[in-house]
């Protein structure tokens, strides 16, 4: 996610091991010790059952299952400080006007360690100046497909950058189609796969390539990376003929009239703090120094008291606001001004 996040795979159900809860309660707290580096989580008198209770409902909803009693220890250690940490940041958030709100989603038992990524750096300086509408989005231009779901590859790069290509296609008259994000990761020799990218690698190999994206139909997505599939010239597909990328830093007001012109925004940002977001205006908790995902700006929003970025994830529908992230503007909140990128020209042949 973070671009990676460690898949977790499918053993036998964890209501098994609940039979087994009471025996290993005084062996947790040793776990703990152990699985913290020596720092022990507080943990109140007959929390532990508590939160057994919530991670068991957790684990149901999203399907979890562990293969062992160590295993199952390792994510409610993760899921408990995952469950606190919640309560910090919702109590720093409720002075705020419309603040974002913080609770249990599908990555609640993951470390902050499985929930990060390499660092992603670009800066080059642009500016643009234009009247704009207050609100505009992308998608109420019928140019944004689905929200995706990147699943335990690391693939954010490939799928903003795709996103942003299948919307520029509709922007310079043709239809909405859903393009192979599979077929980027497998061939972008510039990048490593399921192991993160760069946005502006990945735009600048589509535009000396040449390499024409196919449908998802024709090259679907697998999660993981594999041999590249070539198809010929003469089959249809959109190719890239330039792009433009640039910091937007301290320019936010530039950024949104590139966002109407152009189209959508390929951008890098620091996710770390959004493993727990679930909704409202995200406004701190992360800055523009850790660059680790990359997302794609569909939008944004000024009609309201703390004005935000409309922005598409890739950790699928379930997440955040039907898969969607409002990150705050005019401060560079998570470094989403950081390393802007547009797609300048598509050629589209369907």
């Amino acid at each position: 996610m973070l671009d990676v996040v460690r898949s977790v795979h499918k053993r036998p159900r964890s209501s098994v091991l609940m039979a087994h809860v009471e025996a290993f309660v005084i062996v947790l707290y040793l776990l703990i010790a152990h699985f913290t580096s020596g720092d022990l989580i507080d943990v109140d008198q007959g929390r532990p059952h508590l939160d057994e209770q919530i991670f068991e409902s957790f684990n149901q909803r999203f399907n979890r299952s562990y293969g062992s009693t160590e295993e199952y220890v390792h994510n409610w250690i993760h899921f408990h400080t995952s469950v606190k940490r919640h309560d910090l940041l919702n109590s720093q958030s409720k002075d705020l006007r419309s603040p974002a709100k913080y609770g249990i989603n599908q990555f609640s038992n993951l470390s902050p360690e499985q929930f990060r990524v390499p660092r992603y750096n670009l800066t080059r300086t642009g500016s643009l100046t234009a009247g704009l509408p207050r609100r505009f989005d992308w998608r109420d231009h019928g140019a944004i497909g689905p929200v995706p779901n990147q699943q335990s590859c690391g693939g954010c790069w490939a799928f903003s950058v795709v996103g942003a290509v299948e919307a520029v296609c509709v922007k310079d008259g043709g239809t909405l189609q859903s393009l192979s994000v599979q077929q980027v990761i497998d061939c972008d020799y510039d990048n490593q796969g399921c192991h993160g990218g760069s946005t502006v690698a990945a735009l600048d190999w589509l535009k000396k390539t040449k390499e024409k994206l196919v449908k998802e139909a024709e090259y679907p997505y697998k999660a993981e990376k594999g041999i590249c599939c070539y198809f010929p010239q003469t089959h249809g597909g959109a190719v890239v003929g330039d792009y433009a990328a640039f910091s937007f830093r301290s320019q936010e007001l530039a950024m949104q009239a590139w966002l109407v012109d152009r189209g959508p925004l390929v951008v890098t940002v620091d996710a770390t703090s959004w493993q727990d977001y679930l909704g409202g205006v995200i406004q701190h908790h992360c800055s523009g120094r850790h660059a680790n995902h990359a997302v794609l700006i569909t939008g944004f929003d000024t009609t309201g008291e703390v004005p935000f970025w409309i922005v598409r994830n890739s950790w699928g529908p379930l997440w955040g606001v039907e898969g969607y992230v409002y990150v705050k503007m005019g401060d560079n909140t998570c470094g989403v001004a950081d390393t802007v990128a547009t797609v300048s020209r598509v050629s589209c042949d369907f």
